[in-house]
Formats: C-alpha cells, structure tokens, sequence
C-alpha cells in the first residue's frame, strides 16, 4: 500500500471486512472535527487538525490500530484496558471495535493538547 496518495485509494487496498471500521473512524473523527484535512503520512490514513497529525488509522492482516496521540493514550488509559495499546497505537478488530464515545474522547483530548500548543 506503500504508493497510496489519497485516503481513498488506501481503504480501496484494505481487507474489505476492515473498511467499515476505517472509514466509521475517519466519519466520527470528521464530523466531531469538521475542519479537519485528509493526507497520507507514513503510508498511513492521516487526519489533520490545525496543521498537525489529529489521528493516523491503519490496517494489518489480522487487527486495524487507531493513533489517537500517546498523550490521549495516556489520559483514557484506565478505558483502553480491552485493547492492546502501544505508546502511540489502540489495536482493534472487528469483533472488539473501539466505541464511538471512546474514539470521540480520544479526538478531544489531542484536540484540547494541540489547541494548548503542547507539542
């Protein structure tokens, strides 16, 4: 997936039991942040906020992972308790998806971080 330049040609290329999953994220993602912009960055989904990484979401063979921030990681940890979770990356499938209202919190607490100028 390596010469994907758009956030559709990626999801063309993904495990069709994955693309719903994917593109729920990038749907929530965008309408709790409508000003968002779509970029492909290190091969992956990107959604921008402010001229920043929002949120990456990727696809694997066997899990998808969403990359909220390792700061919004770090604030919801106590709910992520389902999921194995990296500094940076939530994995997930489709029979343990990430509820909308977590994917929701995670967005606001890296929008709150970025509005705060924290880098």
């Amino acid at each position: 997936m390596g010469d994907k330049t758009t956030i559709d040609e990626y999801l063309d290329g993904v495990d069709p039991a994955f693309r719903p999953e994917l593109e729920r994220i990038r749907a929530l993602v965008t309408r709790l942040v409508p000003s968002v912009e779509e970029a492909m960055s290190y091969r992956m989904p990107t959604l921008k906020y402010r001229n920043r990484t929002l949120v990456y979401f990727t696809a694997s063979k066997k899990h998808m992972t969403f990359y909220p921030s390792s700061w919004a990681i770090e604030e919801l940890k106590d709910r992520l308790s389902d999921y194995r979770t990296t500094e940076h990356g939530i994995q997930f499938t489709v029979t343990n998806p990430i509820p909308d209202e977590l994917i929701e919190d995670l967005v606001r607490v890296h929008v709150r971080k970025i509005d705060a100028g924290r880098q």
